[in-house]
């Protein structure tokens, strides 16, 4: 995962309505919410909540799928959970380059 895309989906959440609209959909679970149940539990404006869920869609933090005239969010958890885990991946990955380096001087 490059640096590029770990930065917008932590950027999508780093917005407050963003992240209450993700919150919210993981404790629906798998199931998800329709837009119109998001927008009535958080009680944001239709016009705004589909500009913020367009952006987690957009780094693929939430999916959709349209069932009849509505359409259902869903979270997408293990795209968060890539992020964490690359950047877990780098941790300390340079103390053994410093450790190396106190060695050899």
């Amino acid at each position: 995962m490059d640096t590029v895309h770990i930065a917008q989906t932590l950027a999508e959440l780093g917005h407050q309505t963003r992240l209450e609209i993700f919150r919210t959909l993981v404790k629906a679970g798998p199931a998800g919410l329709s837009i119109g149940d998001i927008g009535s539990k958080l009680g944001v404006p239709a016009s705004t909540l589909g500009f913020h869920i367009k952006g987690l869609v957009s780094v693929g933090l939430i999916s959709q799928e349209k069932q009849g005239r509505a359409v259902i969010c869903r979270p997408e958890l293990a795209a968060l959970t890539t992020v964490i885990r690359n950047l877990e991946a780098e941790c300390c990955s340079e103390m053994a380059v410093l450790e190396t380096e106190k060695e050899e001087a």
